[in-house]
Order: C-alpha cells, then sequence, then structure tokens
C-alpha cells in the first residue's frame, strides 16, 4: 500500500483553474486523468475536458500537473507572448469540452 506523506498533501490543490482569454474554468483534481507532453506541448485530460498547453520548457510543468501542484494555468496576452524569462512559458492553451 502507497502511502501519502502529510507535506505531499499539503501541497496538493483541490482544482486547476485555467485562465484564458475569454472564459475561465475550473476543473476538479478528482476528475484529472492522465497527462502527456514534452518541452513545447502538454495534454492534460479530465473527465470532462482535454486541455492543451502550448509553450517551451513545458517538462518541468508537466511533473508538477502529475503531482497535482499547480493550481492555475494562465494563457498569456498578445503582448506577454513576446516576453521572455527563464523556466517554463506557455503561448497559449486550448480548452476542448469532451462530449
Amino acid at each position: 500500500m502507497t502511502t501519502v506523506s502529510a507535506a505531499s498533501r499539503r501541497h496538493r490543490r483541490a482544482g486547476l483553474e485555467i485562465v484564458l482569454l475569454k472564459q475561465t474554468l475550473v476543473l476538479p483534481w478528482s476528475q484529472f486523468l492522465y497527462a502527456e507532453g514534452g518541452e513545447d506541448q502538454l495534454r492534460l485530460v479530465f473527465s470532462t475536458h482535454d486541455i492543451v498547453v502550448s509553450g517551451n520548457q513545458l517538462g518541468p510543468l508537466l511533473a508538477d500537473v502529475s503531482a497535482q501542484r499547480v493550481s492555475r494555468l494562465r494563457e498569456p496576452t498578445r503582448t506577454e507572448k513576446f516576453t521572455h524569462e527563464a523556466g517554463p512559458q506557455i503561448s497559449g492553451i486550448l480548452a476542448r469540452k469532451l462530449e
């Protein structure tokens, strides 16, 4: 049997807020099925939505998503896409409701 430490539980979030340019979604981690991807694209699958995150250096973000340590992903505005910072950079988020 696998046990989860108290410290690990404190870092987990109840849900993931996805802030798009024209709407916001809040998806509970209890509906999270799996994530896959690489450095330039991640796919997050929930029971109700399929989320595709595009960008650069997204590998570390995949690890944080898998551990449910992420509470918010925000789609950048047009001008924010041109700023360059160290670490993962999101250039776009596509959210599709599963039928």
